[in-house]
């Protein structure tokens, strides 16, 4: 989404509200302007939506004006659901989505969580609704969280209903047994192999990255396959064996084939037009933890990247 401005807080702004700082940065805007502004769902905190006029600022906070009001929150009906049974429940998750509610959140007010939704906060309405509930009729039904993509992602996720499915999915994810498949789209060529490169936290600039070093970091492994090649850029297929944080993204830039969209790992700037970061969870597999069936679903790529993939296969033309 466009930005009209962005800011870091100085020293001196800090402890201003927030319409106190925007209304010294649009001087020939009114103070009811101003939090209109801001109730209309067009200034950002730390990359999160803020609609309170009166949030104090700290030091070193980033504050977003956008160009225009951002999206409202998903509802559960966005949500897909592929499977239901007592013990799991396996969801489409869009992009833009974060799956689980980070700690820090969890003491969030009832009001500021609706603005921010996760995937776990609007699974168990779509739960509820499917098993014939009526809503708001006692608790809604719990899941737990075995696994999550982050918050550009798109793609299939598995969450347990049960302690024994959550046990066993667990086991599973921890044996590298369960099937995880992702589509991504990256610049350059990249052939097919298996990246077997340690993931360290801090690579030296506060961010994740590799290491060649067998003493430090977490083994990683990612299977790549070619799926199709375009114009200066490939339809990759990553299998995951283990399943770190930004595994796929942190593997692929540190061959020098940075995913589209991303502005985290990529060592330069992101020409490809890609409308956020290209990346899929088009594959999920496991056994059933609690009948011990295998239990696979695929999900294409959603509508977004398919307009990107048909674009960067039209500059065959240019």
């Amino acid at each position: 989404m466009t930005a009209l401005d962005l800011f870091a807080i100085s020293s001196d702004q800090a402890g201003a509200t927030l319409a106190a700082v925007l209304r010294s940065r649009l001087p020939d805007h009114s103070w009811a302007q101003v939090r209109r502004l801001i109730e209309t769902r067009r200034a950002k905190v730390n990359g999160e939506l803020c609609l309170d006029p009166a949030r104090r600022l700290k030091e070193g906070e980033t504050v977003e004006l956008l160009a225009r009001p951002a999206p409202k929150p998903r509802q559960a009906e966005s949500i897909v659901l592929r499977h239901l049974d007592e013990h799991v429940v396996v969801v489409e998750k869009p992009s833009g989505l974060p799956t689980v509610r980070h700690p820090s959140e969890r003491l969030w007010t009832a009001r500021r969580k609706a603005i921010h939704p996760t995937l776990e906060d609007l699974t168990p309405p779509l739960i509820a609704r499917e098993e014939g509930r009526r809503p708001r009729k006692g608790p809604l039904p719990r899941v737990r969280v075995v696994h999550r993509l982050d918050k550009e992602t798109s793609g299939l996720v598995v969450f347990a209903r049960t302690v024994a499915a959550e046990r066993g999915l667990g086991k599973q994810f921890h044996a590298h047994t369960v099937v995880r498949r992702y589509l991504a789209i990256v610049s350059g060529f990249v052939p097919p192999q298996r990246i077997g490169r340690r993931l360290v936290r801090d690579r030296g600039d506060g961010r994740r990255g590799v290491t060649d070093n067998p003493n430090e970091g977490k083994e990683a492994v990612t299977h790549v396959d070619v799926v199709e090649r375009l114009p200066g850029y490939t339809l990759l297929s990553c299998r995951l064996e283990t399943g770190r944080t930004h595994q796929i993204s942190i593997h692929l830039s540190s061959l020098g084939h940075p995913v589209c969209g991303d502005k985290v790992y990529s060592p330069a700037p992101d020409e490809s037009g890609a409308p956020r970061l290209a990346l899929h969870a088009a594959e999920l597999g496991f056994r059933h933890p609690v009948t011990g069936k295998e239990m696979h679903w695929s999900m294409p790529p959603p509508p977004d990247l398919e307009a990107f993939l048909a674009r960067l296969r039209g500059r065959h033309a240019d």
